[in-house]
């Protein structure tokens, strides 16, 4: 996670640094083109509040990386910025995605040139008196500057900046905007190696789905089948579903409801395999059930509950798990009465990655990657007494949405066949735990 943090950080300060420059280098062509005693303030400030407004919507179409649709919004954004002649951006192999304005006809003629930015990764400029040219006494183009967008060192694309004269004002003004594009192209790159460690952790976590829960499923449900075959096909129905929504191939985040129905699910087959032995309580208020959690952030804590806590206890105990309002927040609780642990074992508990437990870690990671690193898990134990482990998730984050609510439309709400209710209970005062 540290790594992580440190990646987003370099990523937000060079983004206003550049943004800065770009505004800088715009008011000093402004004022380059006027007399001193001619410099309208108004059309200065008028000037930087366009600039802020047009690199504002950089971040927002480079967030999914460049293809040609980004490349024609963000080539013409610069034109409109830096009032140039042309702007063209290449991929990293040097291929035209897009070109906007005059001078088209000198790709062509830059292409060698372009090869040459991408080979030795540094910025080139062209004279325009060194290219041919059918319109030599009409072309306004005086200038050509290639700058290539260099991400974790390779070159990810390149920038063509066209200009009307031959100062070294348009060399810097394109040197200024390729770094804050190469930049918006980092925080991209970032954007999808986070999405692949969440993908990856989602696998490690479907991984972790004891085989023994699928083995003994299996089984009970096979040993019901001829005494209740109607209590059997539920099961296999809570099973199938269980497994189709822990094995879904997309999507990063879910709703708080589809998340607690899979859990229900789970709780439902343990409960037919311990028969009495396992209790169940479920106490959710119907105003959280639209917050967004990551995917089976709380599946883990309900397994650990029975796996760790309920089945070592001689005549079994009960799983509550609680989901209520918070102000802006969620707070979801997983508690078990069962045989507890020493709070000092907790550590070595946090850290494990054995398949003994599913160690809280990972899920502490999650939490902070996705939500902030306030957000954190607290654990109450005491040997005897039990474990409650609480959460609380804030209801609106920024870019955090379900990615697949289609599933939960395509599934129908099984009616409870066990103790507890999902609707709202008036929720008891919790005491903490010794330890």
């Amino acid at each position: 996670m540290d790594a992580v943090s440190g990646l987003l950080t370099t990523q937000v300060i060079p983004w206003g640094v550049a943004v800065v420059a770009v505004v800088v280098l715009v008011v000093v062509l402004i004022k380059n083109r006027k007399p001193s005693g001619a410099i309208d303030d108004a059309a200065i400030d008028d000037a930087v509040l366009e600039a802020v407004y047009l690199m504002s919507k950089a971040p927002l179409e480079l967030r999914e990386g460049l293809d040609q649709a980004v490349a024609d919004k963000v080539t013409t954004r610069l034109l409109q910025l830096l009032k140039c002649i042309a702007v063209g951006i290449t991929d990293g192999e040097g291929t035209l995605l897009s070109w906007d304005g005059e001078a088209n006809d000198h790709y062509v003629d830059l292409v060698d040139t372009i090869g040459t930015a991408i080979r030795k990764h540094r910025r080139e400029v062209v004279s325009h008196d060194k290219m041919p040219c059918n319109h030599r006494g009409t072309c306004r183009m005086r200038t050509a500057v290639i700058v290539p967008l260099i991400v974790e060192g390779k070159t990810d694309a390149v920038l063509i900046v066209v200009g009307r004269t031959r100062g070294k004002r348009i060399v810097h003004m394109a040197d200024a905007v390729a770094r804050f594009v190469g930049t918006q192209l980092e925080a991209a790159r970032l954007e999808e190696t986070k999405h692949q460690l969440h993908q990856a952790e989602i696998k490690a976590l479907r991984a972790q789905i004891s085989p023994h829960f699928v083995y003994n499923a299996l089984n009970t449900i096979s040993s019901l089948i001829r005494t209740d075959p109607e209590e059997a096909r539920e099961l296999l129905q809570d099973f199938a579903d269980f497994t189709r929504y822990c094995f879904r191939t997309e999507g990063t985040f879910t709703t708080l409801s589809d998340e607690l129905r899979n859990i229900d699910r789970y709780l439902t087959i343990e409960s037919a395999r311990y028969g009495g032995r396992l209790n169940v309580r479920l106490k959710i208020a119907p105003e959280v059930q639209s917050v967004v959690v990551p995917f089976l952030l709380i599946q883990p804590l309900v397994e650990n509950a029975v796996k760790h806590g309920i089945a070592n206890k001689p005549g079994g105990g009960t799983v509550t798990v609680t989901a209520q309002d918070y102000g802006t927040e969620a707070e979801i609780s997983v508690e078990d009465d069962g045989v507890g642990m020493d709070p000092e074992l907790l550590d070595g508990m946090r850290d494990s990655r054995s398949s003994a437990h599913i160690g809280l870690t990972g899920i502490n990671r999650r939490m902070s990657q996705v939500f902030g690193n306030k957000y954190s898990l607290m654990v109450e134990t005491a040997p005897g007494a039990g474990m409650k482990v609480t959460m609380r998730v804030p209801k609106f984050v920024r870019g955090v949405r379900p990615d697949m609510l289609k599933f939960a439309a395509d599934v129908p709400a099984q009616p409870a066949r066990r103790n507890g209710s999902t609707a709202r209970s008036a929720l008891p005062t919790s005491t903490p735990k010794a330890g």
